[in-house]
């Protein structure tokens, strides 16, 4: 414990940077409860590329660069930026869509479902129940020896890739060329404004790639007791110490802004189909762990020079098209047809590469016990 105590304040400020920043995005512009969600985020940025035609979700959101380069950014003046790569990619790949196809059955990635839970929104507690199910099904694989594999140092230029990527987009999103669109009604055309969004992505990149930060690095922590080696680490302690931070600002900021309202009924982005938020939950704690690190950290991790994260990222942006191509996402009125098929699939697919990727007798492996520190 006294490792930790220097870096209390580090991991309170990233909650509350966290937690407060994203209510303020809100309060300013962005949709209610969505003051950054990294799904629905996704899904306006692949629609403002093209990937997508529905008018309502088309736009390059700010928030997201700012996240991928400010951990660049930070990763470079610590020294910590570091190409490395090869493990299992186009696993990571599927598993990365599945994590966007998850967040649209539930209506929102991990970061959103504590904001929905901070603005009184009880339909949100389906979903933290799944991802809590969803985390402990993972980490029952990666005790019993699953593993995708170690990566490997590689050439710098690829781990330049997804933050020159997201510079890239950063240039369009100012300079709004012809062939990006935009969206004129629907929730990607609310939005906070354009420098405040991109000052809260940075400054959250940054400090996630200080701490590490991972919401489902956190719960994961709940089930790792046993495992002293694992839970003696001052991170491990850290994460906790982020999340309820982050969670205890959010509800502050909700409440001083007038944003906060309890209940069932009306909250926005949400509905009724709890059994469905759950599993879409589910999915996204079970992949989260398979491949070390929920949305949010997948983003911090690409921008830091891990291209195996990257890899997920442009599986979390296909993703992010299908899901408006093939109206998977929930909705007011509940979750789609297709959506349910799809989040049954997801599980299915989950448990597969849990199985075919275990090897018995071999416990947690070394590059897991790294990631869960």
């Amino acid at each position: 414990m006294e490792k930790i105590k220097p870096m209390i304040p580090l991991f309170v400020l990233m909650g509350a940077v966290l937690g407060s920043g994203a209510v303020l995005l809100s309060y300013y512009g962005n949709p209610a409860n969505t003051g950054l969600c990294v799904a629905c985020f996704l899904e306006n940025i692949a629609g403002a590329l093209g990937f997508h035609d529905n008018v309502r979700m088309q736009y390059l959101r700010p928030e997201i660069m700012g996240i991928v380069l400010g951990a660049f950014g930070f990763s470079l003046f610590r020294g910590e930026f570091k190409s490395s790569g090869g493990s299992s990619p186009l696993l990571r790949f599927l598993v990365g869509m599945l994590l966007v196809i998850g967040c649209a059955v539930f209506i929102g990635c991990p970061v959103k479902m504590f904001l929905r839970l901070a603005a009184g929104d009880l339909t949100a507690l389906a979903g933290l129940g799944g991802l809590f199910a969803g985390v402990y099904a993972g980490l029952e694989f990666i005790e019993n020896g699953f593993r995708l594999g170690r990566a490997e140092r590689a050439p710098r230029t690829n781990g330049l890739i997804v933050p020159g990527l997201m510079l890239f987009l950063l240039i369009l999103a100012i300079v709004q060329p012809f062939f990006i669109n935009q969206s004129g009604k629907g929730s990607a055309a609310q939005y906070a404004p354009f420098l405040l969004s991109l000052g809260a992505g940075l400054l959250i990149g940054a400090l996630a790639q200080r701490t590490q930060f991972c919401i489902t690095g956190g719960i994961a922590r709940v089930f790792l007791r046993g495992h002293r080696d694992i839970m003696n680490c001052p991170r491990s302690v850290g994460l906790l110490i982020s999340i309820a931070s982050f969670f205890a600002f959010a509800l502050a900021a909700s409440l001083l802004t007038g944003q906060f309202n309890f209940g069932l009924h009306g909250q926005p982005s949400s509905n009724l189909s709890f059994g469905w938020g759950f599993l879409g939950m589910f999915v996204v704690g079970f992949g989260s762990v398979l491949i070390r690190g929920c949305p949010l950290r997948q983003l911090v991790a690409s921008g830091q020079g891990d291209n195996d994260a990257g890899v997920a990222v442009m599986g979390m942006l296909t993703g992010a098209a299908l899901v408006q191509n093939w109206g998977l996402g929930g909705t007011a009125e509940g979750t789609p047809l297709q959506g349910q098929v799809a989040v049954l699939a997801g599980i299915c697919l989950l448990f597969a590469i849990g199985l075919m990727n275990r090897k018995r007798g071999y416990g947690i492996a070394p590059e897991y016990q790294v990631g869960l520190d």
